[in-house]
């Protein structure tokens, strides 16, 4: 097991709760001996606290573990900047469903110091590397822990798209667009859209047409080192968007081309010893909720 000397912490923005376990875990820390580091925008939420400030790419570089305070949303933004790093992510939930920050706040000092007495399970998550093209020119790029999600943007129209999967072609299709998930976010929005759920080890991805105008038209599992290709039909009046885990956007026209392959680094995941997959969608999607008697 790994000694985790240099800590960082990062934050949700504009939550007192987040402020409030942010002290919480700060004095945690350093009265276990531990040099704290701030992201900078967590810096400014914790006047006075006289500690290490650093950028969250930079933070990678310098941390031996970053403890994520808030829900998964704030735990997809961390890992798309510390997956280059490979420094290991704790998260410590502050937000809805928590299925990747599953520390609660009610055992914050007893879990985070079993995990830092070396008492926790480590486990690997791909990401999906995204590139819009028009022609041979690069428009935007961005990656996704969760999904790449084509979508009509504002428009209430459907998008007419070609599929292509290691350079063999799917199908023609007309629907609101496609979802491509990873595992870890099989229980995201690609659940929604009527995606199965897929555990984490799994190397694969999932493609998820969006109320496809076809009835045979249905989720899609691939291996993981595909690579998904879809370009989109020149007849579009539309200009949809791609969304990387709902929070970096790129916008496309039509006859763009979207490409969508496995990202060479990995995000490192640490969980408490107990974790359990099944007993998190058991708990989070309400299976274990049974009729009263």
């Amino acid at each position: 097991m790994e000694h985790f000397r240099n800590i960082g912490l990062i934050g949700r923005l504009g939550s007192a709760r987040v402020v409030d376990t942010l002290r919480r875990l700060k004095r945690f820390l350093l009265s276990k001996g531990h040099t704290v580091i701030l992201e900078d925008t967590v810096a400014e939420m914790l006047p006075g606290h006289q500690l290490q400030v650093c950028s969250r790419r930079m933070m990678g570089e310098i941390c031996d573990l970053v403890i994520v305070v808030g829900g998964d949303g704030s735990l997809l933004g961390a890992a798309r900047a510390l997956c280059r790093s490979n420094v290991p992510v704790l998260g410590v939930n502050r937000g809805g469903l928590g299925f990747l920050t599953d520390i609660s706040p009610e055992e914050l000092e007893r879990r985070v110091g079993d995990v830092l007495t070396g008492k926790y399970m480590a486990e690997s998550r791909f990401l999906l590397d995204a590139i819009v093209c028009r022609g041979e020119e690069q428009l935007g790029a961005s990656e996704a822990l969760n999904d790449v999600v084509l979508h009509p943007g504002k428009s209430a129209r459907m998008i007419e798209f070609e599929l292509f999967v290691d350079g063999q072609f799917v199908y023609s299709q007309k629907s609101d667009g496609m979802i491509v998930a990873t595992p870890t976010g099989s229980t995201a929005y690609s659940l929604s859209a009527g995606g199965p759920i897929m555990h984490p080890k799994l190397d694969a991805m999932v493609l998820v047409p969006m109320f496809p105008h076809t009835l045979s038209s249905r989720p899609i599992v691939v291996e993981g080192n595909s690579e998904i290709r879809i370009t989109i039909a020149r007849q579009n009046e539309i200009y949809p968007q791609v969304s990387c885990d709902g929070q970096e956007h790129i916008a496309c026209a039509p006859g763009d081309t979207l490409i969508i392959r496995k990202k060479p680094q990995k995000l490192r995941l640490i969980h408490p010893l107990d974790h359990n997959f099944y007993a998190i969608c058991r708990s989070k999607l309400g299976w274990s909720s049974r009729l009263t008697e």
